[in-house]
């Protein structure tokens, strides 16, 4: 009994001096080479710096629709909101409207496209800020049988060609920028048809848009700003016919409603819409708006220039 026990004994001590060798023969993984680790620039050390929430972080833009029907404001409004943290509420109205608005203090800060009326605006003491940040051109759209055989005129000798053929004329009657110019064309020409109210002129009262596509279907003529007829081409049965006359520049500008005339106006606010849209990056954003769908600008960004450069 005593030589068996001994037997096993030595036979367990033998099975674990073999397993005691094994594991001491086990090779040890060599450490990774040093230049694997990361190096301490590639380790972030601090997080990246969110953007502070602004004290009154709600804005309220009062623009001409002519920005908002073209597609541009949907563009720049998602940029503005990211880089500062602002929300704005969109208002798009003729600028006599916008104007309205800021004179009220139901707005921040406005776009507008009616220099005259702007001065007005600015010179009353409702205007804080005004800069200017694009333009483009009026333009004189019209059917492609062109029956008052208006095309390669003059603005105003197109004016008077379509009232002298009593041809439709689609017009906004909205003191809009588009209106108020389109009523400075008649009285060049010597016409009044606001005022006669003839069966051939038609006062819509609606937006760019929506008159653009009433000149469409009834087969008349409108004066319409270059990038929302463009934004809208593909469904219109409309041609351009008077499009390069220099008196029909349509500027653009940025105002900031005056907080001493309301001070609970968000004014913060609008200097952040107004220094964001006229900032080198987002003039360059203007510029190429419309390129790649219309092979063409649809704005021309002017914030490093005066309204005396344009000749306004």
């Amino acid at each position: 009994m005593k030589l068996t026990l001994r037997n096993i004994l030595l036979t367990l001590l033998l099975v674990l001096s073999i397993v005691l060798a094994a594991c001491g023969s086990t090779t040890t993984p060599a450490p990774a080479p040093a230049t694997e680790a990361p190096t301490a620039t590639e380790v972030p050390t601090q997080a990246p710096t969110a953007i502070p929430a602004p004290a009154n972080p709600n804005i309220i833009l009062a623009t001409t629709t002519s920005v908002q029907d073209s597609g541009l404001l949907d563009a720049l409004i998602p940029l503005f909101e990211a880089q500062t943290g602002y929300k704005v509420q969109t208002v798009a109205v003729g600028s006599g409207a916008a104007m309205t608005m800021g004179q009220e203090g139901n707005a921040d800060v406005l776009l507008v496209h009616s220099p005259t009326a702007e001065k007005t605006f600015m010179s009353d003491g409702w205007g804080k800020d005004r800069s200017l940040i694009a333009h483009n051109y009026f333009i004189i759209v019209g059917p492609a049988s062109d029956p008052a055989k208006i095309k390669g005129l003059s603005a105003v000798d197109a004016f008077k060609a379509i009232a002298a053929a009593e041809a439709l004329f689609a017009a906004r009657a909205d003191k809009s920028g588009t209106s108020t110019k389109e009523l400075g064309i008649w009285t060049k020409a010597e016409l009044d048809p606001a005022g006669t109210k003839p069966a051939w002129y038609i006062e819509t009262g609606g937006s760019m848009g929506a008159t653009l596509t009433i000149a469409s279907e009834k087969g008349g003529y409108t004066l319409t700003d270059q990038a929302t007829f463009l934004a809208n081409k593909v469904n219109l049965q409309l041609e351009i016919l008077v499009g390069s006359d220099k008196s029909l520049l349509n500027a653009y500008h940025v105002i900031t409603v005056n907080p001493d005339k309301w001070p609970k106006v968000n004014y913060e606010g609008a200097m952040a819409f107004a220094k964001f849209i006229t900032d080198p990056a987002t003039q360059e954003v203007i510029g190429k708006f419309g390129v790649d769908k219309y092979g063409q600008q649809l704005f021309i960004p002017d914030a490093d220039k005066t309204d005396a450069d344009l000749g306004l």
